[in-house]
């Protein structure tokens, strides 16, 4: 990779509970962002940087915050983070100090790797599972697009503006999506917006930007398009998001991989010492 070249991994839905209990009564979480956390600091090219973009506990309480904090201590990368409809922001500030301090209101954030800037957004509303991008954040989000127009830009936060089709997310996804997107298509400089919160991997057009969920490292939400079973979740193979940022004319370009969490078989040659195709 070129010194032009970006990496940001993306994670999401960590849902971690108190030592030794399990999510659903099921799902070992902690273990998942365990495996999570070997597979990134294994990783190659390393990435700049990793955004976990909502739901880092899950009830909330200290307890399981601070079992994520260390749980997150083996991670070799920096990492950055926004509030999902499960967390808490005073708690957030408490264990995170370095990154909140102690300002008060939505989490949101601007950071700068080299010739990008990242745009993270606080989408969480308290004791509520929906989103909402209340004045405050859009003002803040309006001052901090503006700043830097010929700068190339990407939008993280929790809830996903669109409809993905599973209809027991759907009614709590972004509910102001429609102010988001007016926003979005007065400052071109956007590149992507990337969220989570469905736990499992989409990709859409939103405002003019392509616009993706981050599937989850644990569990994922059961793919019922049809509202055939009440909600549920499946047990199927985890991953994160790669979003690969490629200088180039304009505002480059962003490319998108999933890259799946465990030992899987390969890589194989596809050519043999003769050099013919196998």
């Amino acid at each position: 990779m070129t010194e032009r070249t970006v990496l940001i991994a993306q994670i999401s839905d960590l849902h971690i509970k108190p030592p030794g209990q399990l999510a659903y009564g099921r799902v070992d979480t902690a273990v998942a962002l365990e495996r999570c956390v070997a597979a990134l600091n294994e990783f190659r090219p390393r990435p700049d940087l990793v955004v976990i973009s909502g739901d880092l506990a899950d009830t909330p309480t200290v307890e399981e915050y601070e079992h994520l904090k260390r749980l997150l201590a083996q991670l070799e990368l920096p990492f950055v983070s926004i509030p999902g409809n499960h967390d808490s922001r005073e708690m957030m500030r408490a264990v995170f100090p370095h990154a909140f301090a102690l300002r008060a209101g939505p989490l949101n954030q601007t950071i700068e790797i080299r010739e990008l800037d990242l745009v993270l957004l606080d989408s969480s509303v308290h004791g509520k599972p929906h989103g909402e991008l209340d004045a405050p954040t859009l003002q803040w989000l309006e001052k901090a697009l503006a700043a830097s127009p010929d700068r190339p830009a990407l939008l993280f936060l929790h809830h996903p503006p669109f409809r993905a089709g599973i209809w027991h997310m759907d009614r709590q996804n972004l509910l102001n999506a429609a102010e988001l997107a007016l926003l979005v298509r007065r400052h071109p400089r956007v590149q992507l917006i990337a969220t989570g919160h469905v736990h499992r991997a989409a990709l859409t057009m939103f405002a003019g930007v392509q616009t993706t969920i981050c599937p989850a490292l644990n569990h994922a939400v059961d793919l019922d398009l049809a509202q055939l079973r009440q909600p549920s979740f499946k047990v199927e193979p985890p991953a994160f998001h790669l979003h690969s940022w490629f200088a180039g004319e304009g505002f480059g370009s962003v490319v998108t991989h999933q890259v799946p969490i465990g030992q899987y078989d390969g890589p194989h040659p596809f050519f043999g010492p003769d050099g013919k195709l196998l």
